[in-house]
């Protein structure tokens, strides 16, 4: 199947599913890092949209951890970077009607936390069809060691991601049934 078709069919599901009490538990992602030993403490987050799984009970519990929490903003060229944050801070909203940081201290994560719409066992995933992530991942890999975690509902899992060369796979994917 074709990823347009992936993401139209996996849209509606999510629509239909959506639940604000779906949220993700923060001990799978403590596990993945102690699992991995590491320690750096920069946590690239996203702002919930388009019936998105909301991260942002995760984000004040990372925060209250002594995180430094970033969020990502389009810029020049669609160029996506993140930028520092905090959950006191406003955001403005962007011409894809998604909240960004007013912030214009860039910040480099170390560990990243992906929205999604579909994503197999191989931690292939299949955005929104921009690249915005991708390319991210692709030129944050280049600057420093991160770790990539896929944010997703359960039923977002499908057979195969058709993948292409400039697709970047994720570290791991971690759903709100995991514990």
């Amino acid at each position: 199947m074709k990823k347009s078709l992936i993401r139209k069919k996996l849209l509606k599901i999510r629509e239909k599913n959506y639940s604000n009490c779906n949220q993700i538990n923060i001990s799978p992602i403590i596990k993945i890092l102690k699992k991995k030993k590491f320690k750096n403490k920069i946590l690239g987050g996203y702002y919930p949209y388009n019936y998105e799984i909301d991260i942002m009970p995760l984000i004040e519990k990372f925060q209250k951890l002594n995180y430094s929490i970033t969020l990502p903003k389009i810029g020049m060229n669609s160029e996506m970077n993140f930028f520092q944050w905090s959950t006191k801070d406003p955001l403005r909203i962007n011409k894809f009607g998604i909240p960004e940081p007013i912030s214009n201290k860039t910040k480099f994560p170390d560990i990243l936390l992906v929205p999604l719409l579909a994503f197999d066992k191989n931690f292939n995933r299949i955005g929104y069809g921009g690249g915005f992530y991708d390319r991210y991942i692709n030129r944050l890999k280049k600057i420093k060691k991160i770790i990539t975690i896929g944010v997703a509902y359960s039923f977002q899992k499908i057979k195969k991601v058709p993948v292409k060369k400039y697709d970047i796979k994720l570290d791991f994917v971690v759903t709100e049934k995991d514990s």
